[in-house]
């Protein structure tokens, strides 16, 4: 592979391209008019617009993305995460114009996407999943019946979303009396289908996920687990590795079903194994992200591998640089805190220019950033200005770095979510490791943030 395409922005197409020019690998960036001024516009050995700054007249656009890979002659598309990253149908027509798309099948992005037909696999391949129903629920008398059958509350999920978007929480029977036809207004305008399942809501639960990776000589591994349980609106904020208050017996059971996984639907490339996780550390399948993740670094930070450039080689039909399980190797703790232009207090975003960035010192820290002084944060896209990845010996060496490098952290001309991460890591229930999904709501009500 010696030219490939980025079909996304910020801080991932930033990172694409950093792997790439290691690897010699020339880059074409596609923009948005938001995005003209951008540190990976500038970044790329070539760079095209595509559109206006709204997503469904540029980064959404696939026909326009096809139009400059094909004139570009690009042996690869590499669509980063979130915008097209997911989409089967593009997926499709990158590979019917005889172009490598860097992620896995688009068979296997469309089995993993419909939540219905994933839980029915998982349960196939004796993988556990969330109590809930048996396919999609056509009426509310149905979903009225599972959801006496599994107990309130219950989850009401959209079978074509993900990513925390297209569900909705039912304390009772009045609520899903209320939520049952908006959440199916919702899937039908969002995802395309009207088709939604019930789940039971696991309480004081925790979300734990296990990086996979498979490639098209039959070889499939994990690289460990993130812990993913510190969100916001069902969006996560902070992800670490190890995950703490996890015993290694359920991680090396949580191991075994990611692989489990895999194998059920003959994965290749990078994807993400999401499990929900109870008190008791009994843990169910959630879906499946057959994408490189957000958090991806976390998971670089801990092994000391490249993941891009394994999806790379993958892409090019080489194996997996390291094919046995043995061979891959954790070391010492790392820790990635997501920066927002957003407000603290209501997660509203908070776009403008950032006339002031600037980071803090340390070893071991990683700054993976989409902007730089000066840049506007646009109301267009995700509010992330970046990720932070801090790595120590063990998880109290990451919290003391983490802690030292946000001290020297001054970002102006946007509100931030910075003032918060230097309260988390001071608090107890953080430093302790217990956390659940539900933390950061509690911990902002006691601190009436």
């Amino acid at each position: 592979m010696q030219k490939i395409l980025i079909a996304n922005r910020g801080e991932i197409a930033s990172r694409i391209i950093k792997t790439c020019k290691q690897l010699n690998i020339q880059t074409v960036a596609v923009y948005s008019d938001a995005d003209q001024d951008m540190p990976f516009v500038k970044e790329a050995d070539i760079a095209h617009r595509i559109g206006e700054s709204q997503v469904n007249r540029s980064y959404l656009v696939v026909d326009n993305i096809l139009d400059v890979a094909k004139k570009e002659k690009v042996d690869g598309i590499h669509p980063g995460y979130g915008l097209l990253s997911e989409n089967a149908d593009f997926a499709r027509r990158v590979a019917e114009e005889g172009i490598s798309f860097i992620g896995p099948a688009h068979d296997i992005i469309e089995k993993m996407g419909d939540k219905v037909e994933a839980r029915r696999v998982m349960q196939d391949a004796s993988v556990p999943v969330v109590p809930g129903s048996d396919g999609g629920v056509e009426s509310l008398d149905a979903a009225k019946s599972v959801a006496n059958e599994i107990g309130y509350p219950v989850m009401l999920k959209a079978s074509g979303g993900g990513g925390g978007i297209g569900m909705i929480r039912c304390e009772n029977e009045q609520a899903l009396v209320q939520s049952f036809d908006s959440t199916k207004n919702r899937a039908k305008a969002y995802f395309g289908k009207e088709e939604v399942f019930l789940e039971k809501c696991i309480e004081n639960a925790r979300h734990v996920e296990v990086q996979i990776f498979g490639d098209h000589h039959g070889n499939l591994v994990h690289l460990f687990e993130r812990n993913c349980s510190v969100q916001r609106r069902n969006q996560k904020v902070i992800e670490e590795s190890p995950s703490p208050s996890l015993s290694q017996e359920t991680k090396e059971k949580m191991f075994a079903s990611a692989i489990q996984a895999g194998k059920a639907v003959d994965y290749t490339n990078a994807g993400t194994v999401e499990f929900i996780v109870d008190d008791e550390e009994n843990f169910y399948f959630l879906e499946m992200n057959t994408r490189l993740q957000v958090e991806h670094p976390v998971t670089e930070s801990i092994t000391g591998l490249d993941l891009v450039k394994w999806q790379l080689l993958v892409a090019s039909g080489e194996p997996l640089p390291l094919c046995k399980q043995e061979e891959i190797h954790a070391n010492g703790h790392a820790i990635e805190f997501r920066v927002y232009a957003e407000d603290p207090k209501t997660f509203y975003p908070s776009p403008g220019q950032l006339t002031t960035l600037q980071w803090g010192k340390g070893d071991d820290v990683r700054i993976d950033s989409g902007y730089e002084e000066g840049n506007k944060v646009t109301p267009f896209y995700d509010p992330m200005i970046s990720k932070c990845i801090i790595k120590g010996d063990n998880r109290e060496d990451a919290l003391h770095k983490a802690k030292v490098f946000f001290e020297g952290v001054t970002i102006e001309g946007v509100k931030t979510n910075v003032a918060l991460f230097k309260d988390i890591i001071e608090d107890i229930g953080f430093i302790e490791g217990t956390y659940t999904t539900k933390w950061l709501q509690d911990f902002l009500k006691a601190n009436q943030m």
